[in-house]
């Protein structure tokens, strides 16, 4: 990477990171944790069980192997760059961290910013919208998701930026998979029943 683009990557980490206060850091510490996330992550199941019914198995699947995907791509990305986070970047001075969290030693890029972007793309391209601001709502918790890891020190901005661009082809790809998958098990009945199909 270019060291002009690494040096405004430290700085717009420094900066992003330096918002913080004793009031928002627990909010940021437990809001990047998938289990808080339990009942939202109900609240879309029951939205794709209404939709789909039984068939809701295959977008569960299909789910799983996407951020199973995610995951592995982002961990192979990670081992292969080598690039610390700024957590262990030991030249970079004035990191926040909350609660002693440094998480991994590598962070280009990051998981957690890819796999919620493909939950979002992946859902926006099946579901039909269940309310006028679903969009709004899966981007803003995929970025919400996303800002955590710089709040809390594990990631530079540049490494959110990858996962999204990662995350935004993975869940196109696993929604258009899926939503051919189900147009195929409806035997052509439901055509209109996937969107973006």
């Amino acid at each position: 990477m270019p060291e002009f683009l690494i040096k405004a990557d430290h700085s717009l980490f420094l900066f992003l990171n330096g918002i913080h206060s004793p009031v928002t850091d627990p909010l940021f510490f437990w809001g990047t944790k998938s289990l808080v996330w339990l009942p939202f992550y109900l609240l879309l199941l029951c939205f794709v069980i209404r939709q789909y019914g039984w068939n809701t198995v295959w977008i569960l699947i299909m789910a799983a192997l996407m951020i199973t995907v995610s995951d592995q791509l982002s961990n192979f990305f990670k081992d292969w760059i080598a690039r610390p986070r700024p957590s262990h970047e030991h030249s970079l001075t004035g990191v926040h961290l909350v609660n002693g969290y440094k998480g991994g030693l590598y962070g280009f890029y990051s998981a957690h910013a890819s796999s919620n972007m493909a939950l979002a793309v992946y859902l926006l391209i099946l579901l039909r919208h269940p309310f006028r601001w679903f969009p709004l709502v899966m981007m803003g918790y995929a970025i919400f998701m996303s800002y955590t890891r710089i709040y809390l020190g594990v990631h530079y901005p540049g490494d959110i930026l990858a996962g999204w661009l990662a995350g935004a082809v993975l869940g196109w790809i696993a929604g258009q998979l899926c939503g051919f998958l189900l147009h195929r098990l409806q035997n052509g009945s439901g055509r209109d029943a996937v969107q973006g199909v």
